[in-house]
């Protein structure tokens, strides 16, 4: 199921999002629900809850029936808290 999730984001989900410098990538998939982070632009954007909710969901739920929801991961990623381990420890030459 995982893999046709990441097909209908990357050929549906994507083209859309991309028009505001974005896209989304699966995180997670556990009893039926899809987490997935919003990507670009689209990551920061005071709306992400809203397209997750109008768009990403929407277009994966259609595409997918077995998905019974969808919901944005806003956790950090583990490179992202590397790279300020390291910058926090002056190790900004191995960036």
């Amino acid at each position: 199921m995982e893999e046709k999730i990441k097909g209908v984001l990357k050929e549906k989900v994507d083209p859309v999002l991309a028009e505001h410098y974005g896209g989304a990538v699966l995180t997670g998939f556990e009893d039926g629900v899809a987490f997935v982070r919003l990507t670009g632009q689209c990551a920061s954007c005071p709306s992400a809850q809203s397209t997750i909710e109008e768009v990403v969901k929407t277009i994966v739920m259609e595409n997918l029936p077995d998905v019974k929801d969808v919901i944005l991961d806003t956790s950090v990623s583990e490179d992202l808290l590397d790279m300020a381990r390291k910058i926090l420890r002056g190790e900004k030459e191995d960036l």
